[in-house]
């Protein structure tokens, strides 16, 4: 594969992390983006560049790909993967937490995809990753913004694809399930301490012990690369896919989703 110009946000850990090595080791030029630029010593050492950046400032945003656009001339790979959680019953969940959980989520990744459209537009080739989640179609119960937050990265990720396909540029989804990183560290406390006293304090202490359970060492969950390999797989593809499920549970829980009538699916996940 003739290498690439490749930028992966939230680099500093995690998927992140795992799919900007994943593509050093492929042959690639990577550049890693994220708020904790120590935490990418790795990165560095590996042979990448590591640029400190705040998705949701359009100053950091602008500066990051006029870095990356005066070192090589071109942006070959987007891999949009920062991203934040929210925990909490929809009441007891502040909408100023929800707002910036958007902001992260979807509207500093959508500056990021404007900013770098034009140039793979020029060149006609491109391709743009969108780390999203099952959660961008499976809602569960306690992390409503959240889902909100990848129904609407799905939904913006699909009128890009169609948008930008005629200029030679693929657009891809990738949704994993069940993932170990830091991302998930402390969920358990921040759902009790969130929703833990209230009208909702049953079905968050048992959706807590379930967190921990599952994410206990040992577990089921998926390592971060098997995110990662997907990324090199869509980007070795001469048509990717525009979704690829990947990780513990990721495909039953989508296909349970889809097959299932609502009120049945409602039960299930009740239980």
């Amino acid at each position: 594969m003739e290498p690439r110009i490749c930028l992966v946000t939230g680099a500093s850990s995690g998927i992140g992390s795992a799919t900007a090595l994943e593509l050093l080791g492929a042959g690639h030029t990577v550049y890693g983006a994220a708020r904790r630029v120590a935490r990418m010593e790795g990165l560095r050492r590996a042979g990448g560049h590591p640029l400190a950046m705040d998705i949701t400032d359009p100053g950091d945003v602008e500066r990051v790909v006029r870095t990356v656009l005066d070192a090589h001339g071109r942006l070959d790979v987007l891999v949009n993967n920062a991203g934040a959680g929210l925990r909490g019953a929809i009441e007891d969940v502040p909408v100023d937490e929800a707002r910036r959980l958007f902001e992260v989520n979807l509207f500093g990744l959508a500056e990021l995809t404007r900013a770098v459209l034009p140039h793979m537009r020029e060149r006609r080739s491109g391709l743009i990753v969108n780390i999203s989640s099952i959660g961008g179609e499976v809602s569960l119960p306690l992390a409503a913004w959240y889902y909100a937050s990848k129904h609407a990265l799905e939904g913006y990720s699909d009128s890009l694809r169609q948008e930008v396909r005629r200029f030679g540029v693929n657009v891809v989804v990738i949704q994993p399930g069940l993932v170990r990183t830091e991302f998930d560290d402390g969920m358990s406390e921040r759902l009790r301490a969130v929703s833990g006293q209230g009208a909702y304090r049953d079905v968050a202490e048992a959706q807590a012990r379930a967190g921990e359970r599952i994410y206990a060492p040992g577990g089921k969950v998926s390592d971060p690369r098997v995110v990662a390999r997907t990324v090199l797989r869509a980007l070795g593809a001469s048509s990717p896919r525009p979704r690829y499920a990947v990780g513990y549970l990721a495909r039953p829980l989508l296909l349970l989703d889809r097959l299932l009538p609502a009120g049945l699916f409602d039960r299930i996940v009740a239980r």
